[in-house]
């Protein structure tokens, strides 16, 4: 099984497919995407670095054994299962067809049309419309292909699905409102399907699909650009100062000389100038960066519990590496059971706020289940975050919800915690605090 370190900036979006094929195929692998592990524009440039990957370009792979790998679809194809690359000749083949479709199909006019609105791209009107005639084209061919299919090969996802779904996610994220994506019904249930898979949720988490068109951001756009360095000022000169000018052919040969200098080619980039963009833009402060490291590893718990067996494999991991000083256990009730109506619509609260806490995800799990039954229920659920505090105070952005819910920190130690850990981590038990049936459960990882 393959094991190794990826190499990426923060949501990059080619780096994902690697993430969930190893999500499928149980291949470990870390993820460094952050300081110290990873500095993005300094790490990548490095001679260690360029030593195993000349281009300095992210994702790059080493595996635990050297093996080195650049280029996203080589590094997914990597790590992945043979169910996933195609078990026959014929299914194999139509793997890579979707892939290499996903490249040339997909991603220019995606790009074309995403990166005005996400500011790092001048905007272009004629260029922007033929990228959405171009993807109007594409999505009826994938419609017309899914339309008596589930997945694109097969009966089961393959890397066919995580590569284009991939390439898709940002148009599914920022333009494709509900009125441009309608006419192409297959799509979206295909799309909606892989996003909603443990394996996809691990690494994408919820995705909340495009409600309005977005559109170019210059103010954002000129922010992002490089700040051009100012001309050196012209001395004023005294009485001498017309014998020191440059005799009028010296003058035009200087300005030739400039204008060759205008002309020489600019050196080439490390990554092109979107990603670089993209990669380069201001992240918040991390909340949880004073706390220590720590020996619990919460990503491989998540992977534990997303592919393996609750009960047997995944609780016995998370109670003999989990980190009391290091992490807390919270229990969280809703405080208004009375205002809850139909259970959809319960279910909809629950994955409304695991939305807004998306950047919580790095440092948190939850288990979150809906007891009771249509005008009768109530919501609970099992919070592990990094640190002691109750993590939604640490960020502005995180307290929209909280507040309608009860807290109360768990003694990691008592009967009560692993009883409680037990039964929401495997969604079945005897759960005697509520008085309710269990309904459904969600998970925040």
């Amino acid at each position: 099984m393959a094991a190794g370190t990826l190499y990426t900036y923060a949501e990059n979006w080619r780096a994902y497919k690697a993430q969930i094929a190893a999500q499928y195929s149980g291949a470990h692998l870390k993820v460094a995407s952050a300081p110290p592990a990873f500095t993005f524009g300094q790490t990548n440039r490095s001679p260690t670095f360029l030593s195993s990957f000349p281009l300095g370009k992210v994702p790059a792979f080493q595996g635990d054994d050297g093996f080195c790998l650049f280029e996203s679809n080589a590094i997914a194809h990597y790590l992945s299962s043979d169910a996933l690359r195609g078990n026959t000749p014929q299914a194999s083949a139509q793997v890579l067809q979707w892939v290499n479709f996903a490249d040339s199909e997909i991603v220019p006019p995606a790009s074309a049309w995403v990166f005005p609105t996400l500011g790092i791209m001048q905007f272009n009107k004629q260029a922007t419309e033929q990228a959405k005639e171009e993807v109007k084209r594409v999505l009826l061919v994938l419609n017309q292909h899914l339309n008596t299919r589930t997945f694109l090969v097969g009966e089961r996802v393959s890397l066919a699905d995580i590569t284009v779904v991939c390439s898709l996610l940002w148009l599914y994220k920022q333009v494709l409102e509900p009125a441009f994506r309608q006419p192409y019904p297959n799509v979206n249930r295909w799309f909606t399907t892989c996003i909603n898979q443990l394996q996809f949720k691990a690494v994408l988490g919820e995705v909340k699909l495009c409600e309005k068109m977005a559109q170019f951001d210059a103010k954002k756009f000129a922010e992002l650009q490089p700040k051009k360095e100012a001309p050196p000022k012209k001395e004023k000169g005294g009485k001498d100062a017309g014998k020191q000018q440059p005799q009028p052919q010296q003058e035009k040969k200087e300005k030739k000389e400039k204008k060759e200098e205008k002309k020489a080619p600019a050196p080439a980039e490390e990554m092109d100038e979107c990603e670089a963009a993209l990669a380069s833009e201001p992240k918040t402060k991390d909340p949880f960066a004073h706390l220590p490291k720590s020996a619990f590893v919460l990503d491989e718990f998540k992977r534990k519990y997303s592919n393996e067996d609750t009960l047997t494999v995944a609780l016995p991991h998370f109670w003999e590496t989990f980190d009391k000083e290091g992490y807390s256990i919270w229990y969280g009730e809703y405080r208004f059971p009375d205002e809850l109506a139909m259970t959809f619509m319960s279910c909809n609260l629950i994955t409304g706020m695991f939305q807004r806490l998306d950047k919580l995800r790095k440092n948190a799990f939850a288990s979150v289940i809906l007891f009771g039954t249509n005008n009768d229920s109530s919501i609970s659920g099992i919070w592990i975050f990094r640190g002691q505090d109750l993590a939604f105070t640490l960020s502005d952005d995180w307290q929209i919800d909280y507040e309608s819910y009860k807290w109360r920190k768990l003694d990691v130690d008592s009967e009560e915690c692993k009883t409680m850990v037990k039964e929401y981590f495997a969604w079945e038990g005897e759960f005697k605090h509520v008085g309710k049936p269990f309904n459904q459960g969600k998970i925040f990882k």
